[in-house]
């Protein structure tokens, strides 16, 4: 059941999102684009509600329950700025919006952009392991929140390597190439 919702709240994320540029672009109406997406916060809430909910009525926690967590992790880091992106590539494409800058490729800049996007990852693992850990101490079983100790583990992980990736990228910069001489 629960996998199930974190599936339809996926498709409720891009639905309220496309509805509420669409309503924002395409309708003219920026204010009603812009209730529809202050909605899309409310699709983790009803998640979060729902694994809450499933391990109080005594459901042992399993991979479903790490999965809502990092789902909600990854909306509280990144959500904000998925809303950004594709508003940005909406206006540009229906409303004569400019065209978005693409991410910076080369240097220093590159750097710096795979910094800001650990820090988002920080965020999102941060909640999600925040969200772990109550889930752990509202169940107060040790043994039917395991699989929930794995999963901090599993977020510890991810932020490592795109800590990796993000050092990778200020030690060792990707140079821009040399553009060819023309004949």
């Amino acid at each position: 059941m629960l996998v199930t919702l974190i599936i339809g709240c996926e498709i409720a994320f891009w639905v309220l999102l496309g509805a509420g540029l669409a309503v924002r672009y395409l309708l003219r109406l920026p204010r009603a684009g812009a209730a529809l997406l202050v909605c899309v916060p409310l699709v983790d809430l009803v998640l979060l509600a729902a694994a809450v909910a499933d391990l109080r009525d005594g459901g042992t926690a399993a991979a479903r329950h790490g999965l809502a967590a990092a789902y909600v992790g990854f909306s509280a880091g990144y959500g904000h700025s998925v809303v950004r992106w594709a508003d940005a590539r909406f206006a540009h494409r229906y409303a004569g919006g400019p065209k978005p800058p693409p991410a910076p490729k080369y240097g220093r800049a590159r750097a710096v952009h795979e910094w800001r996007l650990l820090g988002r990852t920080a965020v999102s693992t941060a909640v999600a392991a925040a969200l772990l850990q109550l889930a752990v101490w509202l169940v107060a079983d040790a043994g039917r929140t395991a699989a929930l100790g794995e999963w901090q583990v599993r977020m510890g992980v991810t932020a490592g390597i795109h800590a990796v990736v993000a050092a990778s990228y200020t030690l060792w910069p990707k140079r821009e190439p040399a553009a060819s001489p023309r004949v």
